[in-house]
């Protein structure tokens, strides 16, 4: 029970992070609310958030195809490290970039559901999938999380209601969080850089010990 609880709140805090900086989802949560109403942002956030829990059940399934197929581990390990070093750079310029402008957001028609708006722009958020299950083989390396069907319940849950959680903020708080959103992104971005590091570390010492 006790490891359940550690892979919650560290699952839930590496999608809090990843969710902070702005971007199409949370941007458009903000839009949703302020144009349609507080009630619609939030069936807005519960649909990306249902839609990256299928994400991060999908990551599951690849990292367990992955962990039992040896022969295939080997060569995916090796292009992981230029992956992880990639997203590492990627995250650290984006906290050194300043910003440039406000961000576009996609304009979608009043009459379509805000929970299929949602379920959406959070399906064509293809970094989701390898950013989860990049976080699964790092609890899997440090023996926190194993193929248990609770362990795939409890991922799935910490990865939609860490993202549902900054959805919320910046539906309901928006106005105030606009004027910190520039600290808020260097702030993540850096500790996302960090990760992407420590993933790296991770499948480096994965390939020399195996």
């Amino acid at each position: 029970m006790t490891h359940l609880l550690i892979l919650f709140f560290s699952t839930f805090s590496a999608a809090f992070m990843a969710t902070v900086p702005p971007g199409l989802l949370n941007m458009n949560a903000a839009k949703t609310s302020v144009e349609r109403g507080k009630m619609d942002g939030i069936i807005f956030c519960v649909g990306v958030s249902t839609m990256i829990m299928v994400q991060a059940y999908i990551s599951v399934v690849i990292s367990k195809f992955l962990y039992r197929n040896p022969e295939v581990i080997d060569i995916l390990l090796k292009l992981a490290i230029l992956v992880f070093a990639i997203f590492a750079v990627y995250f650290f310029i984006a906290a050194k970039r300043k910003p440039t402008g406000q961000l576009k957001m996609m304009h979608v028609s009043k009459k379509r559901s805000s929970f299929f708006k949602g379920t959406f722009l959070a399906a064509v958020n293809f970094l989701t999938i390898p950013y989860y299950a990049g976080v699964h083989a790092m609890w899997t390396a440090t023996g926190l999380i194993d193929f248990y069907v609770w362990d795939i319940i409890v991922f799935m849950l910490a990865t939609g209601t860490g993202t549902f959680a900054v959805l919320y903020l910046y539906t309901v708080y928006f106005y105030k969080l606009d004027a910190k959103t520039d600290r808020f992104s260097k702030n993540s971005n850096y500790i996302l850089s960090v990760l992407m590091l420590l993933l790296l570390v991770i499948t480096l010492i994965r390939i020399i010990y195996t």
